[in-house]
């Protein structure tokens, strides 16, 4: 009996060594590519000074996040940050939901508008922030002429400090919707034909209702994950920005966002602890609404 069990630990033992042996070349990457700059970033943000060319830091302290914090421009940022966020996101997942569902009625041309609709989410996004340039174009872009259509004056979308940002989420609505919608294809797919044949013969005829009942529920895991994920890309947007005023944060720095803020410290201006200490609020900042979605995706979420 002894014998038997010695045998099966050992067994244990191997499956185990096993699969630590598999999951290793994925681990080493993650800690050096993941974990160690994660730590070197706390480390810089607390250094009270920073020597960018010698890379030594000296002092300790939080006099980074007191400058931070009393910067202008951070603050603009974070400002800016959280417009994205509060309204960007919600906008491009309600467009990429009603989209997919007209797409998901579209039994025979599905095929094709998934295609069509998924092609952007393969095109560059600085090669599509320089068509975004043309289009807001204050002279000759598009959407001031369909606007001027309706008699509104032309709009200065690149130029005017309290219109660049808008331009930013505008663009951001844009350029997330196709990954949204195959995303949302996939799980209205997952959902059994017959779930809605039964709901119709007990009396839901209402594509409202039935949508409330059945359709948002079963797909609300999906859901969940596509608010975490996209709720994530919307906090470090910086590629929309960088392609759409041709590498810089618009006029004045009135389209900063903090992923921006970053890059402008730490490769501008060689202010690497600033630039740390940043890092460090943005990863505060996305871990507390990762862990809030988390807590309310559990009691709203039909598994």
């Amino acid at each position: 009996m002894k014998k038997e069990r010695k045998k099966l630990d050992r067994r244990a033992l191997l499956y185990e060594t096993k699969g630590w042996l598999y999951v290793s070349p994925a681990l080493i990457v993650k800690i050096i590519f993941v974990v160690y700059p994660l730590v070197k970033a706390f480390r810089m943000a607390f250094y009270t000074k920073y020597n960018y060319l010698l890379e030594v830091g000296s002092g300790f302290g939080l006099s980074a996040f007191e400058y931070i914090f009393t910067d202008d421009k951070f603050i603009a940022a974070l400002k800016n940050t959280l417009l994205v966020f509060c309204v960007g996101l919600p906008v491009s997942l309600i467009l990429a939901m009603v989209i997919a569902l007209l797409i998901n009625r579209r039994k025979k041309s599905y095929g094709f508008f998934q295609t069509v609709f998924f092609i952007p989410y393969v095109t560059s996004t600085i090669a599509i922030g320089v068509v975004f340039r043309a289009m807001f174009h204050s002279e000759y872009g598009y959407i001031n002429y369909i606007l001027s259509w309706f008699g509104a004056q032309p709009i200065q979308w690149l130029s005017d400090t309290s219109v660049a940002i808008w331009s930013v989420i505008i663009f951001y609505i844009w350029s997330g919707l196709a990954f949204k919608i195959i995303i949302l294809l996939a799980g209205l797919k997952r959902i059994d034909p017959q779930i809605y044949k039964v709901a119709k013969i007990d009396g839901a005829k209402s594509s409202f209702r039935i949508f409330r009942r059945i359709t948002l529920p079963l797909l609300s895991p999906t859901l969940w994950m596509l608010f975490i994920v996209s709720a994530i890309y919307s906090l470090k947007m910086y590629n929309e920005i960088f392609s759409l005023f041709n590498g810089s944060a618009g006029p004045a720095d009135s389209a900063m966002t903090v992923s921006f803020y970053i890059y402008t410290m730490f490769y501008v201006r060689n202010q690497v602890n600033y630039a740390a200490a940043a890092a460090v609020v943005m990863f505060v900042v996305i871990l507390a609404v990762t862990l809030v979605q988390k807590a309310v995706g559990k009691r709203f979420t039909y598994y």
